[in-house]
């Protein structure tokens, strides 16, 4: 080719070519269809919260905890209020253009808190409907020492629509990720990860296999290291509860340790683990630990040393486990 023929003028552009819309990204109906299921499911929990806020018991049975007066039930349902509205911002920063411009932290930050809390609910709430439908729930005809806490329809409207919620920013946030920062994860594992990392995998694994040891333990009726309230509400749902919390924990530590140990093995899948099991763990550690230490305990409801110890043994776990996870991104960053 000449010089000249390099040069020539590109033909006009169609005058309809101008007023053409540019092409709308793949998948795009589908992602505003899941957009709007994330904010819809955001509406029972929101409206409840609301309800309580400005004074109503709707859905709270006469004796509950939660109409005893007090600042720290208002802060929590305010907090919780903003947290679940938050699901509305994140979901318009993964649909809408201006999201790729948000800060990375800014989106990965509320990303693995959503995937955390949310992630031992869609675990869970299933498995403890199951055994009901087996008949293996909780005996209501059985005395408890425990107070009543908010009537079963709260749970079941409340709790079907977190999963709704997680099912749908799952499938908004993985096309996103995946979008965005899809070459971190590209191709195998790679080469083993420092020595230093390893050694903080390990002590991931030896921490998780502690933390899920004990939660299997009280899933399966021990009552070591239990209140005397703990004790008296077990059931197959607080077992459910306790084994979904051991199992976040094994998680997140083998997730941790196929990251530190490299490979093959294509990426996504051992980064995907270690993500949920960590974020899980610490989410639902720190949460625990903060239903602990506030409030008043009555009596046989001080919170004891071993649940402190277990509990903040699951949230460093998920640091350690999280401190391995950031540093194999890390060492991945391409252009």
């Amino acid at each position: 080719m000449t010089t000249r023929a390099a040069h020539l003028p590109r033909p006009p552009r169609p005058a309809h070519d101008a007023e053409q819309p540019s092409a709308a990204p793949p998948g795009a109906g589908r992602r505003r269809v899941l957009a709007a299921v994330a904010i819809a499911a955001t509406v029972p929990y929101l409206t409840l919260k609301a309800a309580w806020l400005a004074g109503s018991h709707v859905g709270i049975p006469a004796g509950s905890v939660l109409l005893e007066p007090g600042l720290v039930l208002t802060v929590a349902n305010a907090v919780t209020v903003l947290m679940d509205a938050a699901v509305i911002l994140l979901v318009l920063v993964l649909i809408r253009p201006w999201g790729r411009r948000v800060p990375s932290w800014l989106l990965v930050v509320p990303g693995f808190v959503a995937t955390g809390l949310l992630t031992p609910i869609v675990l869970g709430f299933p498995g403890q409907l199951l055994l009901r439908s087996m008949g293996l729930g909780p005996d209501e005809a059985a005395p408890t020492a425990a107070k009543p806490f908010l009537d079963d329809w709260v749970f079941h409207v409340v709790y079907t629509g977190f999963i709704v919620q997680a099912m749908a920013l799952a499938g908004l946030f993985v096309p996103y990720a995946r979008e965005r920062w899809g070459r971190r994860w590209q191709g195998p594992l790679g080469a083993r990860l420092p020595s230093p990392t390893g050694v903080v995998a390990g002590a991931a694994a030896a921490l998780a296999a502690v933390v899920a040891a004990t939660h299997f333990y009280w899933a399966l009726g021990g009552t070591a290291g239990q209140n005397a309230s703990q004790i008296a509400q077990y059931s197959s749902d607080s077992a459910v509860g306790s084994a979904v919390h051991g199992i976040c924990a094994l998680t997140a530590a083998a997730g941790a340790l196929l990251l530190a140990r490299g490979g093959t093995r294509r990426a996504g899948w051992p980064l995907a683990v270690a993500w949920t099991g960590s974020a899980a763990t610490l989410c639902w550690g720190m949460w625990m630990l903060a239903a602990f230490t506030s409030g008043d305990p009555g009596p046989g409801e001080r919170t004891t040393t071993a649940s402190y110890l277990i509990y903040g043994g699951q949230m460093l776990t998920a640091v350690l486990a999280t401190a391995v996870l950031g540093r194999f991104l890390a060492g991945r960053r391409t252009g």
